[in-house]
């Protein structure tokens, strides 16, 4: 018999291989979500910065041209997906806050959807809620404030001072909504609000990127020469939302006004060729944006940043 191993047999060989080569290797910390093993958490060095993504929750999602796309047909929602090796009939959503340690302090980015999904997501990462110096909110959409209080409305971060978008409050003061009310308000007498522009710390600056809520807004990062930008919901999917920025999405309050922000924020990013962190791209959330095309490709972050 032939001693040449084709590439068959490589595939059959490598797949006896696992549970024996693994065994004795270190491992990502993982959280389970719905049946799978996730990372709980990914650190990137950012010049002086440790900057940390936060696996807060995920989850599946049925039907998810009932959210991205809604302006393109089904066939091209189909097609689309199926040139990204993506199942038009089923998405994943992932919730990921971010913080930035700055040596001085430790400032949170948003809190996901409860209190319990936050305060995992930093033990694993190493922190405990009392460590964190600033709770910054990109907006107010519940997936974002969840884990500002717990379910009796204590504080979830007793020793933070809060930040928020001054646009952003006063329109979810006015609106009438549980969430808000529950969440948000009964923390407005520690909370600064700042606007486009605005230094939340040094190296740390506020971005208007209104659309996906009147005064939703983004950070960007720069220490040491390195710069990355937290875009937080500009963009809610790599190919879905990011790949295609003309494309609609459900939650976007203004549509036009999401759709520009997408070409200028992600226009932004490919030419200056800064990292970005999305708050629902797969985790770690991470990537770099180039142009394609009329749209944007989503290239995710590998070693950069060790």
């Amino acid at each position: 018999m032939s001693q040449t191993l084709t590439r068959r047999h490589a595939l059959l060989a490598g797949a006896a291989l696992p549970f024996a080569a693994i065994a004795g290797m270190p491992r990502m910390a993982t959280a389970q979500t719905t049946g799978a093993m996730l990372p709980t958490h990914r650190d990137f060095t950012l010049g002086a910065f440790r900057v940390t993504t936060l696996l807060a929750g995920s989850r599946p999602q049925e039907n998810p041209q009932e959210t991205f796309g809604l302006n393109v047909s089904p066939e091209a929602f189909a097609a689309v997906s199926q040139a990204n090796f993506i199942d038009p009939a089923l998405g994943r959503n992932f919730f990921t806050p971010t913080v930035v340690n700055t040596g001085s302090e430790v400032i949170l980015f948003d809190t996901g959807l409860d209190a319990g999904g936050i305060t995992s997501a930093l033990a694993a990462a190493g922190y405990a809620p009392g460590d964190i110096t600033h709770v910054v909110l990109t907006h107010m959409h519940g997936d974002h404030i969840g884990g500002l209080t717990d379910a009796d409305g204590t504080p979830t971060f007793a020793n933070a001072a809060y930040v928020a978008g001054a646009t952003e409050y006063d329109h979810w003061a006015g609106a009438a909504n549980d969430g808000f009310e529950a969440k948000v308000r009964p923390l407005s007498a520690a909370m600064t609000m700042i606007g486009d522009g605005d230094a939340v710390r040094s190296g740390i600056t506020a971005l208007a990127a209104p659309g996906h809520t009147p005064g939703h807004m983004g950070f960007m990062l720069e220490s040491a020469g390195a710069q990355m930008l937290l875009m937080a919901d500009t963009a809610n999917h790599y190919v879905w939302s990011l790949a295609h920025p003309d494309w609609e999405v459900r939650f976007d309050a203004d549509k036009g006004a999401a759709a520009a922000t997408r070409r200028r924020i992600l226009g932004m990013a490919a030419a200056d060729r800064f990292a970005v962190i999305g708050y629902h791209m797969p985790f770690p959330g991470a990537g770099f944006v180039e142009t394609r095309g009329d749209g944007f490709h989503f290239v995710p972050v590998s070693y950069q940043f060790y």
